[in-house]
């Protein structure tokens, strides 16, 4: 397969594990960009974005991103922390006083966006009509009682993440997380990453696939699959299912856990504007911010049993790990996504990555490290 772009000399590696991964079978679309220092480095792209027509992967496809969509509402969190108009560490009822109810008096938008605010989920059964306008899940997570004493154990806050926070940005900016991430951030930097798909866009979107092969989902009735699926409101994977995650009315509405759309240069672009701005702009979160996101808060075996896969979290970020996700150092930060997905920052390398596929391939789908590995030894780390 040939694939279209071009790397800067120093990072063939990356392109030749591009390759690797499109001649060993593992892809069908994809694309990968790097920023170094606040210029792109590598910008590779090939594959099949559609396989129904066979449309070319082309450089400004986008894709579903899933949980990639987690980095987006941090990076807005944190940049309303730095601008002194959200308190991490005050209650979410400081800014959202409905909230306050059942025992959630105390939570805090860091124990959110490190997964242990108690609340993974909630009770109430809503239809996806209702999580697509909004409102209903924001009055279920009012509702809502805490799982455990919040703050004292996690497990994985899959779309509770993204509204909670998305309503805490909606309460101070009169915004909502993927109108405010587009006027803050991108559409000044000019990132092909949304959450919210604007119906222009669609002609754009690259189609996702599972792979043969992949592992089936645990019980329904998991807490995982209960968190992921909102009790059965969202399917997973069901792509091609009239509200899964090839569909225009998921897409197109806002579900910042995890209803990102992105292409692999946008994601990059965000991370490295993150991390050390670009082409010579300031970087949008001070080395201050990011010591405070870095800080490892999460851990371990999940409240439910989820067995530790070696995942550790920040604020907001998936940080470097050996054992699930070995990125560039301890300064490294980033979110990944069910298709394979991933984009990180790390502001001592100087790098933005971002890495986007099309067909799923679940537990132990290597092609995001590999990249990273060989970006590795590109810069060094």
């Amino acid at each position: 397969m040939d694939h279209n772009g071009w790397v800067d000399e120093g990072f063939g590696a990356v392109a030749e594990e591009f390759h690797r991964n499109f001649t060993e079978g593992r892809e069908l679309g994809a694309a990968v960009t790097v920023f170094v220092g606040g210029r792109k480095v590598v910008d590779l792209w090939g594959g099949t974005a559609d396989h129904r027509t066979g449309r070319p992967w082309e450089r400004d496809t986008v894709v579903p991103v899933f949980s990639c969509a987690k980095g987006v509402v941090s990076v807005c969190a944190h940049l309303l922390a730095q601008q002194g108009q959200l308190d991490l560490d005050a209650p979410v009822a400081r800014y959202w006083p409905e909230f306050a109810q059942g025992g959630k008096e105390r939570i805090t938008s860091r124990m959110v966006l490190t997964h242990r605010a108690g609340i993974p989920l909630f009770d109430r059964k809503l239809t996806f009509q209702e999580l697509a306008e909004w409102t209903p899940a924001i009055r279920a997570l009012e509702e809502q009682e805490p799982l455990w004493e919040p703050g004292t154990a996690h497990e994985y806050h899959a779309h509770a993440f993204g509204w909670i926070i998305g309503e805490v940005i909606r309460r101070i900016t009169g915004r909502t997380p993927g109108t405010y991430f587009r006027e803050a951030v991108g559409d000044k930097l000019g990132l092909r990453t949304w959450i919210g798909l604007p119906e222009g866009e669609l002609h754009r979107l690259a189609r996702l696939v599972e792979a043969q092969g992949r592992p089936p989902m645990p019980d329904a009735e998991s807490l995982i699959v209960r968190s992921v699926t909102v009790n059965g409101a969202l399917v997973f994977p069901g792509l091609d299912h009239p509200h899964g995650w090839n569909s225009r009315a998921l897409l197109t509405a806002e579900f910042p856990g995890a209803g990102a759309v992105s292409s692999a240069a946008g994601l990059a672009g965000l991370y490295a504007a993150a991390a050390t701005g670009l082409d010579g702009a300031a970087p949008l979160l001070t080395r201050d911010t990011l010591s405070d996101a870095l800080a490892e808060r999460t851990g371990g075996v999940s409240w439910s049993g989820f067995p530790d896969l070696g995942v550790r979290w920040g604020t907001g970020f998936m940080l470097d790990s050996a054992r699930f996700r070995p990125l560039l150092g301890p300064r490294s930060f980033g979110n990944d996504g069910a298709g394979g997905q991933f984009g990180f920052g790390d502001d001592e390398f100087g790098v933005g990555f971002g890495y986007v596929a099309n067909r799923m391939i679940g537990h132990g789908d290597a092609r995001a490290n590999g990249l990273i590995a060989a970006l590795r030894k590109c810069v060094g780390g």
